[in-house]
């Protein structure tokens, strides 16, 4: 006999309480206005800045995935992450292999030219 999850069941299974969301939503605020407070005031420049910039935005990536979409609390086999896991290995490799193949390009094709001051 097979036991299947009534539709309370399966939103407590898979949905989050409303504290994990809160955390979630405040979190991203807070990630937000501190990279948009960094920007407007000038709070950093150059590299410092979009390094930073990034930094925040992966962080931010990274509550979205935990809070919201729950990344990592499945049970076993955690098919979920491994999947997750895999896509931004595809993604990272098409990516970073297509920044290396046209800088490749650049490099091969715009030579740097020199400059003669007669």
């Amino acid at each position: 006999m097979s036991h299947e999850l009534s539709l309370h069941e399966c939103q407590k299974k898979w949905h989050g309480s409303l504290k994990s969301y809160l955390y979630g939503f405040f979190g991203s605020l807070a990630l937000t206005a501190i990279t948009f407070s960094l920007v407007l005031f000038e709070g950093l420049s150059g590299n410092a800045l979009i390094y930073t910039v990034v930094f925040l935005a992966l962080m931010q990536a990274v509550v979205q995935l935990v809070f919201f979409l729950h990344l990592g609390r499945e049970e076993k086999p955690k098919i979920e992450s491994m999947v997750f896991c895999f896509m931004i290995l595809i993604l990272l490799i098409i990516s970073l292999g297509s920044l290396w193949v046209m800088n490749d390009l650049n490099a091969r094709m715009m030579p740097k030219m020199e400059m003669n001051h007669d």
